[in-house]
This record gives structure tokens, sequence and C-alpha cells, in this order.
């Protein structure tokens, strides 16, 4: 809960910048989701896609980036480990499908 809480309250505090259609919160917010899960769903991300990914999709002059992207991957590890079984299959096979379709993976 206090995760939780620390997380609004650090998130109220990133600005959003604009990048392709998403504002930087929320790209960081979908990568870290995806990144915490490479390990607990069993997948290997191939890093230039990655790099690839964000030099398309988050301006080069967004210096909150890196920090709401570290907030936003440790608070999704800390979820990941409360998740059942059943919820962790199905989140993985989205992280799995939507990996594929941003071409993390093959």
């Amino acid at each position: 809960m206090i995760k939780c809480v620390f997380m609004i309250a650090a998130l109220s505090l990133v600005s959003p910048a604009s990048a392709g259609g998403m504002d930087s919160m929320t790209i960081a917010n979908n990568l870290g989701t995806m990144l915490a899960a490479e390990d607990a769903c069993g997948l290997s991300f191939d890093q230039t896609a990655i790099e690839s990914y964000i030099e398309k999709n988050v301006k080069a002059a967004d210096m909150d980036f890196p920090s709401t992207l570290q907030l936003m991957t440790s608070g999704a590890e800390a979820q990941l480990h409360d998740l059942s079984n059943s919820a962790k299959t199905a989140h993985c096979v989205q992280i799995k499908r939507s990996a594929k379709a941003n071409g993390f993976i093959k």
C-alpha cells in the first residue's frame, strides 16, 4: 500500500511530454511494465529494439523519462510478485504478444 501511495505521489510530480501520440509517463509506464516482466515471463528482449523504441517514442530532451521508467519498472516488478499463477500466465501472454508486436522478441 505504501509503495502505491508513493508511486501516485511521484507520478503527480512528473510532467508529461508528448511524443508519438503518448505522453512520457505513459511510455515509461508501458515500457516499465514490459521490462519488469522480462525475467518473470522467461523472455529475453533485443536490446537494440528497446533502444530503437525509445529513440522513436521519447523526446531527446526528456530528462524525466529515465527516472519515471525506473520508478515504473520497480513498481511493476513488485506487483508481479503478488500475482496468482493464473494472473501471471495472463500477464505474460500479453507481455509476450506485445513484445513481439514491438519487435523486442521474434
